[in-house]
């Protein structure tokens, strides 16, 4: 998957990972918060986004424990690492 495409064209939904709290110090433009720890409980809410889902947190850790997990459960995603990197693919695609 080609991640600056997907921002760039706007194709699917920006995912960050990582705590309430980390997200409100600052997001991705657009980006959407589901905390890691609640993933299991919101399966069905993580579906219904329009996919893929570009997944980051911090470092791109987190991150990549979300991607191999949606993968595992099907839904199309990948690891856009850290917010800061996404947040570099937004500027670059303007």
């Amino acid at each position: 998957m080609n991640i600056a495409r997907i921002i760039k064209e706007n194709q699917g939904t920006i995912v960050d990972v990582r705590s309430l709290e980390e997200f409100k110090g600052g997001n991705a433009k657009g980006s959407i918060n589901i905390p890691l720890q609640e993933f299991s409980q919101r399966i069905a809410d993580l579906k219904k986004l329009k996919q893929p889902l570009v997944l980051c947190c911090a470092s791109g850790m987190r991150s990549a424990q979300a991607t191999q997990m949606l993968s595992q459960l099907g839904i199309k995603c990948c690891n856009g690492g850290s917010w800061l990197d996404v947040n570099d693919l937004q500027l670059q695609t303007k």
